[in-house]
């Protein structure tokens, strides 16, 4: 073992602030050129630029050999636990419908609401997933939902692609607005009021999210014929978005928003039907150009005939789904089960870390300590639905212990790309990388209020995670907000709104799309198709946050 002392880094190691931000950049430019330009395998990327991340932590923020050491290994092993533990269960309940046959009946069931897959994607991606997000956020609202439209036909990467454009603007609010209630921690505003400022700059992508969807789903073609359905569903989610989280409750936000959402698509379909559907399956289900084949099996059952289905077989359909709304609702708003879960949960210091590493102000970071969430996990909730379900749908003991161990096998080098991801996110933050990157960005004087939400989307992007984006740079935000005149509320609520677009092309969130659609090892063909959106969305951000700090969008604002 190495001698462990106390550690704090400073903002400018190298003697400037920018050139140690240039520096600290290093790992992340390490990612996007290796995974994105030379198309690397991602655990291969990762592991590179988690070497990058250490080196630049030891050379040039002076951070001692074991404490680097020890940061990448409590991030390796969160990204083990929970996440790829998560990512495990939601394939695995899966694999369970279709090793009962059950996954033909689910095709069918979408039917019935629409025999249109974008619209159905919308619905599944957008509202589903938002609900999934709300509920357990973690990577199961991708997981989840990218093997749904497969179910209804799309190709894998098509698929992916939509999932994780979806997979947007309810990020901010996830797990019960976790990152929320980060921001407000430890910026010391009201979390509430927080809310308030990211449910309308969130509103409006959630506006704008749907036509992008049909734009990526069917091109020019399917935003000509289904807008209808992208205005309707995307007016109603953003809508109920701003008024929930404004005069509701923080807490509800996507759970209400999704929810009507849903029931906005479901009604329009009575009254309204897309033209083009029958065309629209047939392109949706071929491979996108340069597509590899999936190690899905797309075809492993013939749809049945909708007109056959009982009200018990479309129960049994949508059972695993049914159950996890159900579960994940019964466990986050009922707060004597959430908090009985919660015991379950160990937590310990990091050995090494815990009370040695402090913050660029002096203070003792909290992050060390590591919980290993057991009952309380969303993948753990996730594995008791499999188990329940396959219960139900009389599936032998062997077939399901069997189908768990042959997706954990699959997962291996998934397994991988995480551990080392996550473990570059812990590098970055407690050598004090991330936080220089984002004084760097802050010291920009009054364009700050553009740059704002760029924070929270590097914040995300490296950590895979909007609550830790929040954890790191909201007191920034708030500080910085405070010094050049703007509101603090506006800054602090940008760094969250900016996370949800880095939550897009997170090499996390890419290795866990990948792998629920059989693309495993394929992560940089995702970044490269999805990139480009995020980026797009971004710059719209900014742009909105930055008019919002003016008159021009000021009465945006909440009173």
């Amino acid at each position: 073992m190495f001698p462990m002392t106390t550690f704090q880094p400073t903002l400018d190691p190298l003697g400037s602030v920018t050139a140690s931000a240039l520096v600290a950049l290093v790992p992340i430019l390490v990612m996007l050129i290796t995974l994105g330009v030379l198309k690397w395998k991602a655990y291969l990327a990762g592991l590179a630029s988690l070497l990058a991340a250490l080196l630049v932590a030891v050379l040039a923020f002076r951070m001692p050999v074991g404490m680097a050491g020890l940061s990448a290994l409590q991030g390796a092993a969160f990204g083990i636990f929970p996440i790829t533990w998560i990512l495990l269960a939601a394939i695995w309940m899966y694999d369970i419908t279709v090793v009962s046959g059950r996954f033909e009946d689910l095709r069918s069931t979408f039917s019935l609401i629409t025999d249109d897959p974008r619209v159905l994607g919308i619905l599944v991606a957008f509202c589903f997933g938002g609900l999934l997000e709300a509920l357990a956020g973690f990577g199961a609202p991708v997981a989840i939902t990218s093997v749904m439209l497969v179910a209804i036909g799309y190709s894998p990467l098509r698929s992916a692609l939509t999932v994780l454009l979806a997979n947007t603007a309810p990020v901010a609010f996830g797990a019960i607005a976790t990152p929320i209630i980060m921001a407000g921690n430890v910026s010391g505003l009201d979390y509430n009021r927080i809310g308030a400022f990211v449910g309308r700059q969130t509103a409006i992508l959630a506006f704008i999210v749907p036509f992008l969807m049909l734009l990526l789903i069917d091109g020019r073609k399917g935003l000509k014929e289904v807008w209808p359905a992208a205005l309707v569903i995307g007016g109603v989610f953003s809508v109920a978005k701003w008024v929930t989280s404004t005069y509701v409750s923080v807490e509800l936000t996507d759970v209400i928003a999704s929810l009507l959402g849903i029931a906005a698509g479901v009604v329009l379909m009575r009254f309204w039907k897309p033209t083009g559907s029958a065309e629209a399956r047939d392109r949706i289900s071929r491979l996108m150009h340069g597509e590899p084949e999936s190690s899905l099996d797309r075809d492993a059952h013939t749809p049945a005939d909708p007109k056959s289905l009982t009200a018990g077989r479309i129960t049994m359909a949508l059972l695993p789904y049914i159950l996890v709304v159900a579960l994940f609702s019964i466990v986050n708003l009922i707060p004597a089960i959430q908090h009985g879960l919660a015991a379950t949960d160990i937590k310990f210091g990091w050995p090494g870390l815990s009370g040695n590493i402090m913050d660029a102000a002096g203070h003792k970071v909290t992050r060390t300590t590591f919980k290993l969430a057991l009952l309380s996990s969303p993948g753990t909730l996730l594995a008791v639905i499999a188990i329940i379900t396959s219960v139900i749908y009389r599936v032998h003991p062997r077939a399901m212990v069997g189908s768990l161990g042959r997706n954990a096998h699959k997962l291996r080098f998934t397994a991988l790309t995480i551990a080392s991801v996550v473990a570059l996110a812990y590098v970055m933050d407690f050598s004090g990388q991330t936080v220089t990157i984002g004084t760097w960005i802050a010291g920009t004087g009054a364009l700050f209020a553009f740059l704002s939400p760029i924070l929270g989307w590097i914040g995300t992007y490296v950590t895979g995670s909007d609550t830790t984006a929040n954890a790191l740079f909201s007191g920034l935000q708030a500080t910085v907000g405070k010094q050049i005149g703007l509101d603090p509320y506006l800054t602090v609520s940008a760094n969250a709104s900016g996370g949800v677009l880095g939550k897009m092309i997170s090499p996390q969130n890419l290795a866990i799309a990948a792998t629920s659609v059989g693309l495993i090892g394929q992560e940089s063909l995702i970044l490269r198709r999805i990139v480009g959106w995020s980026f797009g969305l971004l710059a719209f951000l900014c742009v909105l946050v930055g008019l919002m700090s003016t008159p021009v969008l000021g009465w945006l604002l909440p009173a």
